[in-house]
């Protein structure tokens, strides 16, 4: 079998933050900077269209990342405002006494040593017997974020705590852009008014509004939700998944950050149809409202969340935002692979939109590698990114369908859907019926999605147990929760506060 030759034009149609970042990890791979006389590497963005910027917060995936390309935290981070994060806190999603609030942890070295304990008791609480099953009694970094403490730990504490950023979206994107630059990736400023299509099918051209022609051998569609080479011009069509998910809008503001110090963490309110978050970053504190506009107007969003913010009588402007939510059948299609907006989205609950950017292209250049730089390998890779937005969007979904809310019809409506996956109605059985719901993720292939740990997380977290009227005493002690509570204290106090680690990036 002939191999084919590796593209020798890539040209990515949009920058921000997804675009950039495909073009970093193209030209890295590919590119004629390292040495191979393989790539060049173009990206289109046009001056007029800004970056929507829904969300400014990542996964542990983006640490990753950015050790990959060479750049360090004290290199970016004091430039794009950016703090750490160690989890996302869950604010008024459940009615359920003792469980006004949980946190999801990121993962740890440290969670081998109280994980089986959770898991045993959520077990036993789930059978009805009285053991503390609240996860934040269990993981450190509920701990750090209690205590404004920095997931970095001393030199002389050897373990890994694994953390996410908050940053400002537009500085990510030209951080991004100028170390591409610096690695040979050509920056064109063009407004793309037309996509030619060979008689192969393929993507031959990208034609501007000067009437310039750009060739190229690989396109990548990073042009937002108007996706204008997979959904436009090659047809790829749209999978909504507005049946499970129902919020299509956002309404946002900035606050000043917290002069009484910076959060090492996402804040998710409960809104009356959607939630708010709060993203604290060194200069300011991003605020934002999902909500679903079939359940509360633009006018009255705004009206709540200025009232959740305390400015009502503010003169503090706020950005209306409508959200496309669902994925294209194809993220790679022809000659074309679509990344971000272009590719889909899934509302930032769990912040997972960069996520999704950084296993696409990775994932790509792996595939179409190994398939020697044809497209032997492009339908595997369809179905394993569709599996990951699909897994994605049960865990988000998890969060409406288990609400315990009864407050207003948007909780009512979200806990009573039952459009759910053939794998979120097994998960959910499981956990109700008293399974192992360990077993019941491994036995998916879903744990690198979201791990067991994240879905006792967000199932305990509700308190989504027998009501406590109901309980019995457990037929043994269960695990001893002060020897954990003092294991997680000690643990702690070789973590800084998180201001003074951040003023060490400066």
């Amino acid at each position: 079998m002939m191999t084919e030759a590796a593209p020798r034009r890539i040209v990515i149609l949009g920058g921000g933050t997804a675009g950039w970042m495909a073009a970093t990890l193209f030209a890295q791979a590919w590119g004629r900077m390292k040495g191979t006389g393989q790539a060049e590497v173009t990206v289109i963005e046009s001056p007029e269209i800004g970056i929507i910027g829904v969300g400014e917060g990542s996964t542990p995936q983006l640490r990753a990342f950015f050790a990959h390309i060479g750049i360090a935290e004290r290199d970016w981070m004091p430039r794009c405002h950016a703090t750490y994060k160690a989890g996302i806190a869950f604010h008024g999603w459940s009615e359920r006494p003792g469980y006004a609030a949980y946190f999801h942890p990121f993962a740890t070295d440290l969670d081998v040593h109280s994980q089986d304990a959770f898991f045993t008791h959520a077990a036993a609480r789930r059978g009805g017997y009285d053991l503390d099953a609240h996860p934040d009694r269990f993981f450190l970094p509920a701990l750090l974020a209690r205590d404004r403490l920095a997931p970095i730990p001393a030199d002389n504490f050897p373990f890994d705590i694994g953390y996410g950023y908050h940053f400002d979206a537009h500085l990510v994107g030209a951080v991004l852009r100028d170390h591409a630059r610096s690695i040979g990736v050509t920056h064109l400023e063009r407004r793309v008014t037309e996509v030619r299509i060979g008689a192969d099918g393929n993507v031959s051209e990208l034609v501007t509004a000067e009437g310039e022609a750009i060739g190229g051998d690989l396109f990548v569609d990073s042009s937002g939700f108007a996706s204008v080479i997979a959904q436009q011009a090659l047809g790829v069509p749209f999978r909504s998944f507005a049946d499970t998910l129902f919020n299509d809008s956002a309404v946002v503001m900035p606050t000043p950050a917290d002069p009484g110090g910076i959060n090492v963490h996402t804040k998710a309110t409960a809104l009356s149809a959607g939630w708010a978050w709060d993203i604290p970053l060194t200069s300011r504190t991003g605020n934002g409202y999902v909500y679903a506009s079939g359940y509360v107007s633009a006018d009255a969003a705004e009206t709540e969340l200025r009232g959740h913010l305390g400015l009502l009588d503010s003169a503090v402007a706020a950005r209306h935002l409508k959200m496309k939510v669902g994925r294209i059948e194809h993220s790679w299609a022809g000659n074309c692979l679509a990344v971000g907006l272009s590719q889909g989205f899934i509302e930032p609950l769990e912040a997972t939109a960069l996520h999704l950017v950084q296993a696409t292209v990775e994932g790509f250049i792996d595939a179409y590698q190994q398939g020697d730089f044809s497209p032997r390998h492009r339908d595997a890779f369809n179905a394993r990114i569709a599996a990951r937005y699909e897994g994605v969007r049960d865990y988000i979904v998890c969060h409406y369908r288990l609400n315990q809310r009864t407050d207003t019809p948007y909780w009512r409506d979200n806990a009573a859907n039952n459009a759910l996956s053939g794998s979120l109605k097994a998960l959910l059985h499981c956990w109700f019926t008293g399974g192992d719901l360990v077993a019941e993720v491994d036995g998916q292939g879903i744990a690198g999605y979201y791990s067991a740990i994240s879905w006792h997380c967000l199932l305990a977290g509700y308190g989504t147990f027998p009501p406590d009227a109901r309980l019995r005493a457990a037929p043994g002690a269960g695990e001893n929760m002060t020897r954990i509570g003092d294991f997680l204290t000690r643990c702690a106090r070789n973590f800084r506060q998180h201001d003074i680690q951040l003023a060490m990036l400066a």
